[in-house]
């Protein structure tokens, strides 16, 4: 005990720099656009909305012209987004988690312009934009 209280400068230095280390792989990572960055994007074209949630959520209601894939099926269905490489992808779930862990998988799959749904479906309908059923 008199150790620690003898080098409780050295220990907090410890401690703080243990933290800075692991914060990063704790927090959300990737890009995050907002609902009206979103529908800019969707305005200038070219642009895949993938919708990460489970059918029964996408059905009641999601962004138009978006593709359902759940999270948990997105690896073996990868494939089928193929020809959207050269697109912007923009990944919606219901408030933000899964559609980060899907923005992950897209990137290692070689998706090179993929953003995330800021706040996801809940932050789409709170700001009073369309969606489709």
């Amino acid at each position: 005990m008199k150790f620690l209280l003898d080098h409780i400068f050295l220990v907090a230095i410890a401690v703080v720099s243990g933290a800075a280390l692991l914060l990063p792989g704790l927090r959300a990572s990737g890009r995050r656009s907002s609902s009206l960055e979103v529908t800019q994007l969707i305005n200038r074209g070219k642009t895949l909305i993938l919708d990460v949630r489970d059918p029964a959520e996408f059905a009641t209601g999601h962004l138009r012209e978006a593709k359902n894939i759940p999270l948990a099926e997105l690896a073996g269905r990868v494939g089928e987004l193929d020809k959207s490489k050269a697109k912007t992808v923009v990944v919606v779930c219901q408030r933000g988690p899964r559609a980060d862990k899907a923005a992950r998988q897209l990137k290692a799959a070689g998706f090179e312009d993929v953003t995330c749904l800021d706040g996801g479906m809940s932050a789409w309908q709170t700001a009073g934009l369309p969606v489709a059923k």
